[in-house]
């Protein structure tokens, strides 16, 4: 693997219905419940929708900690909040159309060094929100219970 290019790997497992536990491999993070909101799932953990919108909002807020402390400062508790809007597209499928992210410092503006510099660059650090931005390839496969690759409509195998 080159210093340009970085991979990690996540595990999901069916638990029933819509609810998945969410590996993240090769790491002691503790697993993840994932499930649709009713009445499709029951509720038992953020749907991926959620987990979007809060993965945008933590790398942010990470984003923006990371550009307070470049320029020395020691910024007291962040937080954040997020509010993520679905609409229906031209074939009626929901999909996530925004996301916006309200930060919130503890510190008050006169009290942190080069706040305008820190305000111009820190989304640029945000890997997420860039990248949600631009848009990411994704590619997908589905295989049968033998492990036979199967044909998905648009993709060739």
């Amino acid at each position: 693997m080159s210093e340009t290019e970085q991979t990690f790997g996540i595990t999901l497992e069916q638990v029933s219905d819509y609810e998945f536990k969410v590996r993240f491999d090769e790491t002691a993070i503790p697993d993840l419940t994932t499930d649709e909101t009713s009445p499709l799932g029951r509720d038992a953990g953020p749907n991926p929708s959620r987990l979007l919108a809060a993965a945008v909002a933590n790398c942010l807020s990470a984003s923006l900690l990371f550009a307070l402390r470049k320029y020395k400062n020691t910024p007291g508790q962040l937080g954040a909040k997020a509010k993520a809007t679905l609409a229906r597209n031209e074939q009626g499928r929901w999909r996530v159309t925004h996301i916006a992210v309200d930060l919130q410092l503890s510190d008050k503006a006169e009290l942190l060094e080069h706040l305008d510099r820190v305000l111009a660059q820190f989304e640029d650090f945000c890997i997420v929100t860039q990248s949600v931005r631009q848009g990411i390839k994704v590619d997908v496969s589905v295989h049968d219970g033998d492990g036979r690759s199967l044909e998905v409509p648009g993709v060739e195998v």
